[in-house]
């Protein structure tokens, strides 16, 4: 019973670690960069005192550089390891998390890609009518769902139609003809620039971004923006315009696939 305590209790503290490791990796680093900092002023009398030491056996009143290093550097040999030893917690830290990012936008990459066939294979399959039914009443289950009156309505004086957006789930105003003209911008821009960020898209329709936006976006090689409007029924039967995205905005969209 005992053994079996102990196995669990050492396999739930290895998953712990692992899971958050460039925490731990980072907070062991700031606190050995804080102890490295008092190692050093504590150390500091003891050297100057070998400094003084070596003066009077060379009889001088002053050392040169490479003779001042000579005489004080064994004090700093505790600071100078640790310091060493806590840079390298702050690198393994930044490593750890940059494996994560990439193992992310691969993993992002393969499950856009086969989206992006399955929903290909509906339309062969069942027709775009009826792939458009059932994309207009998963909008209108969202829409249920979340409603207008636990939210609040931005107000973005670029048109008057109630809109959701599907990424940030936020509803404000515009309209059809607005959202496409900033598609269109954007795409322009995008031909020359190679990619645009959800940052973007969303300064252009008057919205505030939002946390990681600027993390994401569209790239020329995935395509060109397209949106697509589902027409939905929010509280008291008002029109709501659900805003989705044929090509979903991608991590790392500033970089070559």
């Amino acid at each position: 019973m005992m053994n079996t305590k102990l196995t669990k209790f050492i396999k739930t503290s290895k998953g712990f670690m692992t899971k958050h490791s460039p925490e731990i990796l980072t907070g062991i680093g700031i606190a050995g960069m804080l102890t490295t900092t008092v190692l050093a002023v504590k150390a500091t009398p003891k050297a100057l005192y070998l400094i003084e030491d070596k003066k009077e056996e060379l009889e001088v009143d002053n050392l040169t550089a490479i003779e001042t290093i000579k005489a004080a550097w064994k004090p700093y040999i505790p600071a100078a390891a640790l310091c060493v030893a806590s840079v390298s917690c702050l690198i393994g830290a930044s490593t750890v998390n940059y494996k994560r990012n990439a193992a992310l936008a691969t993993a992002y990459a393969i499950s856009e890609k086969t989206l992006v066939r399955y929903r290909d294979k509906v339309i062969e399959t069942i027709g775009e009518k009826k792939e458009k039914d059932i994309r207009e009443k998963v909008a209108q289950d969202e829409v249920n769902k979340n409603p207008v009156s636990n939210s609040q309505v931005i107000i973005t004086s670029k048109g008057d139609t109630l809109c959701k957006d599907s990424i940030s789930g936020r509803y404000f105003e515009s309209d059809i003809e607005t959202i496409k003209k900033v598609v269109n911008k954007l795409n322009k821009q995008m031909i020359y620039q190679q990619y645009v960020s959800l940052d973007e898209f969303y300064s252009e329709l008057g919205l505030e971004p939002i946390k990681n936006a600027s993390y994401l976006g569209w790239n020329l090689d995935d395509g060109l923006i397209e949106v697509e409007f589902s027409a939905c029924l929010a509280e008291d039967d008002k029109p709501c315009l659900y805003v989705d995205y044929t090509v979903a905005p991608r991590y790392e969209f500033d970089k070559l696939m």
